[in-house]
């Protein structure tokens, strides 16, 4: 998994020398995070969608077999996986710009950073639980039900990150 406070490492000389100059370091600062946080919202649905491959993976089965009681549920999981990675996609930025009205203060933006390290964690522990669904087939109905927990607790989870950039939190 990514480190979002890692890219900020990756840094070219002339991005050094100009991080002396006074007022520049914080705008570099910055971009780093606004590239760290789009870096880290693709890695997150990038991941998701991976994982989508497994759904299909099961459904034809469940199709050829017919077991059509369960396509519902497999469908449901695919349909909020869906919107959650359009959510993740198209979500405001973890900053605002450098000449932008609205400015995000750095204390929350380390606590959105903590954040993010969090729903990473619990993006890869959906994605690989999703990806095990075609091995699941004794406990599928329990194990469908479960995925679905896990990803309303996902989307609760980018709920709360978009109300920490609204200064909601």
């Amino acid at each position: 998994m990514p480190e979002p406070r890692d890219h900020t490492e990756d840094r070219n000389w002339i991005e050094t020398i100009l991080r002396y100059i006074p007022g520049f370091r914080g705008y570099l600062e910055k971009e780093y995070r606004r590239e760290s946080d789009d870096l880290q919202r693709d890695w997150l649905a990038d991941r998701l969608q991976r994982s989508k491959r497994a759904i299909d993976d099961l459904s034809r089965p469940l199709a050829d077999a017919g077991q059509i009681d369960l396509l519902p549920q497999v469908d449901r999981l695919r349909g909020r996986l869906d919107k959650l990675i359009g959510r993740i996609r198209g979500a405001m930025q973890g900053y605002s710009g450098f000449f932008d009205l609205v400015r995000v203060r750095e204390d929350l933006l380390d606590r959105v950073y903590e954040h993010d390290v969090a729903l990473m964690r619990q993006v890869d522990t959906l994605a690989e639980a999703i990806e095990d669904l075609p091995n699941q087939q004794e406990q599928l109905v329990g194990a469908l039900s479960e995925l679905l927990r896990q990803t309303d607790d996902l989307d609760d989870a980018w709920d709360q990150r978009e109300d920490m950039l609204k200064g909601l939190q």
